[in-house]
């Protein structure tokens, strides 16, 4: 890997060959910024009980802190997004220009605020120290992943990283969608090793030929099948365990996506001292 100089901040490690820094969140400051970041408040096309806008802290010391937070009796945490799925967005309940209802239920599709085509995506992070009860991700999807039978022209999601358990990760594709077309590529649960910081660099280098996964400077996944030819968006997320399990849970929220609620979970108040922490987020294009 190659060490990337950036001025007053941590520096990135990139694969072998020349590159362009494209777009980058280095967390400065207060306040999120708005033109880069929002929030994915919704599932399958209804506002979601277990996504918040809350919970976002930045440190001034040019990092950000996902913490879970209490509302009604339930931890929720929040989800940042630089773009949104096309399934997510609410029903209009408007007439289209014919006067007529139901023929088109999309909402109005928001502008993303970041999309992009090919290169290596990378974060460096610290996990959170309770992944039983609260998961973390970085990765990448299409606002049309399985729109289409040929994964290649309507997207994928690319899991650069999904920490669910200590010392292990998971990294790989998903394709198809999330029916009946679900398919995986390259995804694998691997060994992650302590820092002495604690802080974890994840990347992904992504080409028309592939993807290569990476932590720490080591390839951990690669694969070729189903290469995305779409621009995606980015996704910094966490989701409280308790709503989305296997089995019996994912049958009831199938019935009722308001079951998660009754869901065992343990409130500790309203604002919990346990984050995500991003120090950046980059994105670069190969230049040579």
């Amino acid at each position: 890997m190659n060490r990337f100089e950036v001025a007053g901040h941590e520096p990135s490690f990139l694969p072998d060959g020349n590159w362009k820094l494209v777009w980058a969140d280095e967390f400065d400051g207060t306040e999120l910024d708005t033109t880069k970041w929002g929030f994915r408040l919704n599932f399958w096309g209804k506002p979601f009980d277990a996504y918040t806008d809350q919970g976002i802290v930045l440190d001034g010391k040019s990092h950000i802190e996902l913490h879970r937070t209490e509302r009604n009796g339930c931890y929720v945490s929040p989800q940042l997004q630089t773009g949104s799925n096309s399934f997510d967005i609410p029903k209009s309940n408007t007439k289209n220009p014919w006067g007529q209802d139901e023929i088109w239920p999309l909402g109005m599709l928001e502008e993303p605020k970041f999309v992009h085509r090919y290169g290596y995506y990378e974060c460096r992070c610290k996990f959170q120290n309770e992944p039983e009860v609260m998961w973390s991700a970085f990765w990448t999807q299409s606002p049309t992943i399985g729109g289409r039978f040929e994964p290649e022209w309507c997207g994928i999601e690319s899991d650069i990283m999904e920490f669910f358990h200590h010392g292990k990760n998971t990294a790989g594709n998903i394709m198809g969608g999330y029916g009946k077309q679900f398919q995986e590529d390259g995804r694998v649960i691997y060994d992650m090793a302590d820092t002495e910081d604690g802080w974890h660099y994840f990347g992904m280098d992504w080409q028309p030929e592939g993807y290569v996964f990476y932590c720490d400077g080591k390839e951990v996944s690669r694969c070729n099948a189903h290469v995305s030819h779409v621009p995606q968006f980015i996704l910094l997320t966490t989701e409280v365990q308790g709503y989305r399990k296997a089995g019996e849970q994912q049958a009831k929220l199938a019935d009722n996506p308001d079951a998660w609620k009754e869901f065992p979970q343990t409130i500790k108040g309203e604002f919990v001292d346990d984050a995500f922490i991003v120090d950046f987020v980059r994105v670069f294009d190969r230049v040579d």
